[in-house]
């Protein structure tokens, strides 16, 4: 009786040793303090459903984040699952050998997901990240004022300038962006030039066929000009909150910016009835066309003590369990394949996503320096402040990205 206590005593000893063991704890990381409590209803889903795996979530501040996360991995330590960047700005982390490279063996459903999103999180050769959202450039307008004053979604040029004509007309901006904000003015390109700049220029342009001096491009940037005759008064000094503020407000009809905007707008202005429409395009019969991008994705550190625990985690994010839950509660457009949305503008959304171009500047120019993006925010900035003109604004984009570019190089030979 005695040996029978004993052995069982050694062994429920044992089970104590071993039970932390089992049990883990991964941190994640994100730059979205908004949402922390929607992503602790996916965390508890996950762990209800792993049990033995806990999930610790912590946001910081978005302008802080990167530089927080790249000291922490820097240091040897960060998180053991964390948001990152896509496209050029994933490089930072994933050149750095911080990142676990990721496949469809260590992360079921990876390869599920579309491979345009898959590409964003790619970096030589090898996927680090589970890609979260694309996001779609395009316009936004005020449903009760385009009512009240008989205007119909605009689909050419020529539309679009008489609905700002006539919201003008009556005491009503037509535009409510400003330019102070830098990163707006590459924003404002998308969503206003998509269709005019097209996809036979986007496919020149990768071909190494042509670069921004293309008169393609130019007259792009030049009808922006002449729409921003329809933004509001002192534009060039309105910081990126206040135009949020003056649309949300129905100070103005329209806001050329992403799809990210809807839901702040719909946070400002609970009340507020919305539209949104590709960029308009030159003529009658021309393709309609969003600029569209993926904004970043859920990564593994490679130096996590809790590997398995890690992947498991980020096979659940490519579930269409989690993907209705972001749609549906973060208002974004997921890239997990069967998605559907309770919101009608984010579903209208993903079908607009059917004709696009990319992002170029942030999917194609933000690999070295100067960026595609910088360049073209600063020269935009001048544009529509009076002190260049479209043709210089292309040339300055042009020659910048060709001190690195060598496509580039070679048209000016």
């Amino acid at each position: 009786m005695r040996k029978t206590i004993l052995r069982a005593g050694a062994l429920l000893g044992a089970l104590l040793v071993a039970a932390p063991a089992f049990a883990q704890e991964i941190t994640f990381w994100s730059w979205r303090q908004e949402d922390t409590a929607v992503y602790q209803q996916v965390i508890d889903s996950f762990e209800k459903a792993n049990p033995g795996i806990t999930v610790k979530y912590e946001a910081f501040v978005p302008d802080q984040y990167n530089t927080i996360l790249s000291t922490a991995l820097s240091g040897g330590t960060g998180p053991d699952v964390m948001m990152v960047r896509a496209h050029g700005a994933l490089e930072t982390v994933a050149a750095g050998g911080y990142l676990m490279p990721l496949d469809a063996k260590t992360v079921p459903g990876l390869d599920t997901l579309p491979a345009p999103a898959l590409a964003a999180e790619t970096s030589g050769g090898k996927i680090y990240a589970v890609p979260f959202a694309s996001q779609t450039m395009l316009i936004i307008y005020n449903k009760a004022l385009f009512d009240k004053f008989g205007i119909a979604e605009p689909k050419t040029w020529d539309d679009l300038t008489k609905a700002a004509q006539t919201l003008k007309a009556n005491g009503i901006f037509g535009f409510a962006n400003g330019t102070a904000t830098a990163w707006q003015n590459e924003t404002i390109v998308s969503a206003i030039g998509s269709s005019l700049i097209g996809k036979d220029f986007y496919n020149d342009l990768m071909a190494g066929k042509t670069d921004f001096n293309d008169p393609r491009y130019v007259n792009a940037l030049a009808k922006l000009k002449e729409m921003s005759a329809y933004f509001p008064d002192g534009f060039q000094g309105l910081d990126y909150p206040s135009a949020q503020q003056l649309f949300a407000s129905g100070l103005a009809g329209m806001f050329a910016g992403g799809s990210f905007e809807l839901a702040t707008f719909k946070g400002l202005n609970p009340d507020l009835e919305m539209g949104v429409i590709p960029a308009p395009v030159a003529k009658d019969g021309d393709e309609p066309l969003v600029g569209l991008y993926f904004d970043g994705g859920y990564a593994g550190n490679a130096k996590t003590q809790h590997a398995e625990a890690v992947q498991k985690f980020l096979s659940y994010l490519t579930t269409k369990d989690f993907g209705q839950v972001f749609a549906n509660k973060l208002n974004n457009v997921s890239p997990i394949p069967g998605v559907t949305f309770d919101n009608p503008l984010l579903q209208k959304v993903a079908g607009l996503d059917d004709h696009s171009i990319p992002y170029i500047m942030l999917v194609h120019f933000r690999y070295k320096e100067p960026s595609g993006s910088v360049l073209l925010q600063t020269a935009v900035q001048k544009m529509l402040a009076g002190e260049s003109t479209p043709e210089d604004a292309a040339k300055s984009v042009t020659d910048g990205i060709a001190t690195y570019y060598e496509p580039f190089q070679k048209l000016k030979k």
